[in-house]
């Protein structure tokens, strides 16, 4: 088993962690090609835009229940030769899903070609503990995941440009270029022979009994839930409110990213300091008031600053959480961190497919108090993690890898 100590300065994170950074960019990205282009793809393939959602809804659903399976599966497996070949996966995926001939064919090739983010993510997050000292995890951890912030700064605003002047098929295509490059870097820059410890059954139990674990991982769903009812349709929602044309969109999305990855950069450099659950309920805390002030945004400019405390706690909330797992129980981090990957996808298959049916039922307007109700009760839920993490802190004492 390889342990990467670092260069023997203090405060520098191995090299070893950007391309596992940049792979959760590529992840990211592909994952957000379809929000970004919802409304190409619901033009181009003559399908409702609440159609059109259930790629997204379809998608999450098989992460969700592949996180666990796969964590399970490739236990074993040396790292190199698993985040490498997943992204491979990725890109060829990414071909196919370009040149889909009708919604039900790309359909299918979507729910197999985001296989990868099941694995990807969380693997590259549970080897983490093999990388780096002790100290250091809950910053690489938060490091790693910077990766979905650029995915928001750049990739989705990307994917939405692409779409929009060059069509949906363009972006998919692009994705798969990008997929390409991080197998490459992944495979040149993984050392052999990183294998975390496979999970006994036993630790399954022992995670699943947690109820630390458990609840905190529902925090997790709820907040995901909460946001994707409203993100999955903001292309569609721009467009039939502020009427944005598709480089206005770009924009909207690049100003969200940027603000989403520094949200992530503060998170990094703070975590340690303020605490892991202070920190998750403050960035949650973010994301509902941005909801709960989002009909003030009439117009582009007020909509950008409506918009900017939910992209600060965003892509950090999930970040923290990571570490928050990993500090409970670090032991059952592979579990943990599969599951709340799981987590993460279920809230967005179910906030997707709330957010459709609430389209197609109420209207549009509809979208943001229903996310603010669900975020609220995420955080009445993670104060209840906080209170079990404390309970159990004697149990899991001792239990690093």
């Amino acid at each position: 088993m390889a342990v990467i100590a670092g260069d023997g300065r203090q405060n520098r994170l191995p090299t070893v962690l950007w391309p596992m950074m940049f792979g959760n960019f590529v992840i990211g990205t592909g994952i957000m090609a379809v929000p970004g282009t919802l409304n190409e793809l619901s033009t181009s393939l003559q399908v409702s835009v609440a159609t059109a959602g259930q790629l997204i809804s379809a998608a999450a659903l098989l992460m969700c229940l592949g996180a666990p399976f796969f964590a399970a599966i490739v236990a074993g497996w040396d790292r190199r030769r698993l985040l490498a070949l997943s992204m491979v996966w990725y890109a060829v995926l990414h071909l196919a899903c370009a040149w889909a001939p009708n919604f039900a064919t790309l359909l299918f090739l979507r729910v197999l070609a985001v296989i990868p983010p099941a694995i990807f993510t969380p693997q590259a997050a549970s080897c983490v503990g093999l990388l780096v000292p002790t100290e250091q995890r809950g910053r690489a951890i938060t490091f790693v995941f910077l990766g979905w912030s650029v995915a928001s700064v750049l990739g989705m605003p990307l994917m939405a440009f692409i779409g929009g002047t060059l069509g949906w098929r363009a972006a998919f295509v692009c994705v798969a270029l990008l997929s390409v490059v991080s197998a490459i870097w992944v495979w040149r820059a993984m050392p052999d022979d990183v294998k975390p410890p496979a999970l006994s059954l036993a630790a399954w139990r022992q995670t699943f009994r947690s109820r630390a674990l458990m609840v905190c991982v529902a925090v997790t769903m709820l907040y995901a839930a909460g946001q994707f009812v409203l993100f999955s349709y903001l292309a569609p929602y721009y467009k039939y409110k502020l009427a944005v044309t598709p480089g206005e969109l770009s924009l909207m999305f690049l100003w969200f990213g940027a603000f989403g990855f520094i949200g992530n950069l503060i998170m990094s450099r703070s975590i340690d300091r303020i605490g892991v659950e202070r920190a998750v309920m403050i960035a949650i805390g973010l994301i509902a008031f941005s909801f709960l002030i989002f009909p003030l945004g009439v117009n582009i400019p007020l909509m950008a600053l409506v918009c900017v405390p939910w992209a600060l706690g965003c892509f950090s909330s999930n970040s923290g959480q990571q570490a928050r797992l990993v500090a409970i129980a670090p032991s059952l981090a592979a579990a943990s961190v599969a599951l709340n990957s799981s987590a993460m996808y279920a809230g967005q298959g179910v906030g997707a497919a709330a957010g459709g049916w609430l389209i197609a039922h109420v209207g549009m307007d509809a979208l943001h108090w229903a996310g603010l109700a669900v975020l609220l009760l995420s955080m009445a839920v993670s104060a209840a993690a906080t209170r079990f993490a404390r309970r159990e802190a004697p149990t899991h004492e001792g239990q690093n890898p």
